[in-house]
């Protein structure tokens, strides 16, 4: 899992370079907070990316603990092993989970259920990993209107790079109705025992790292590709489009709400 010259590999570069710091680092602690993972616990992080949220497991868990990794894209993962081997890294599909009943002390997943085809056989596939008294956590992005700069950027890629790019930029925010999403949860089996909604915010360096992040690290993990130029000229007109959001020292700063979902058997 190293030849960079892979293109899934170079876009799930793209994705921890340039979205991990600004988007999702910031969700791992309350998200393993709720899970109540601590020292000595094995957690299963589903839909696990380049790893953001098992390497912060793997602190937690420290050296009596342990951690898994599962994703269906052998980018991300060649990524996640490449940044931290003593995880277990392992190639699956979130409908078909290839581990035993009751084999995990927790597990939790970070903005992944969305992108799943079943996403209730999802949940139950992570409740059947689950020890008795375990408990699974999930965050998912809260509505596309409710995240301020995004609306505006789906808007963007519809007039100028069709329909396909707005509806891969549009597609992380499709479980924000909180009833939704409860729904699928007890559909699967599960007791919701909380639905937070907490308000995150994304900081990127300026507008265009911003948009250089979602054309070149999100785009392609969606399997959009955009020519150069329509890159460049997207990155120019966004820079009006979204100047609301940039902060006096230049950074591009807005709220970036997330529900997070804590379930038992």
């Amino acid at each position: 899992m190293s030849n960079l010259l892979d293109p899934a590999i170079e876009a799930a570069w793209a994705y921890e370079r340039l979205h991990v710091n600004a988007l999702f680092r910031q969700w791992t602690e309350p998200v393993l907070a709720a899970a109540a993972v601590s020292t000595g616990m094995s957690v299963l992080d589903v839909a696990c990316g380049t790893g953001v949220l098992a390497r912060a497991a793997r602190s937690r868990v420290g050296p009596r603990g342990s951690v898994t990794g599962v994703d269906i894209g052998r980018g991300m993962l060649s990524v996640a092993e490449s940044i931290q081997p003593d995880i277990r890294w392992v190639e699956g599909d979130a409908g078909e989970l290839p581990f035993d009943d009751d084999h995990f002390d927790a597990v939790v997943s970070q903005f992944g259920l969305m992108f799943f085809p079943d996403p209730v056989r999802a949940i139950h596939e992570m409740l059947r990993c689950l020890r008795p008294d375990g408990r699974v956590v999930v965050a998912v992005w809260d509505a596309l209107e409710r995240s301020q700069a995004y609306p505006l950027s789906v808007d963007l890629l519809d007039r100028r790079a069709g329909s396909a790019a707005a509806e891969a930029l549009r597609a992380p925010f499709a479980l924000g109705d909180r009833g939704t999403l409860r729904g699928m949860f007890e559909s699967a089996g599960a007791t919701v025992t909380s639905i937070t909604t907490r308000h995150g915010t994304a900081t990127f360096p300026s507008v265009r790292s911003m948009v250089e992040a979602d054309l070149r690290g999100w785009l392609p993990v969606m399997g959009v590709f955009l020519d150069a130029a329509l890159i460049e000229s997207l990155l120019t007109e966004s820079e009006e489009a979204l100047s609301q959001y940039v902060a006096p020292d230049g950074r591009m700063i807005f709220d970036a709400p997330a529900h997070i979902v804590v379930a038992q058997v």
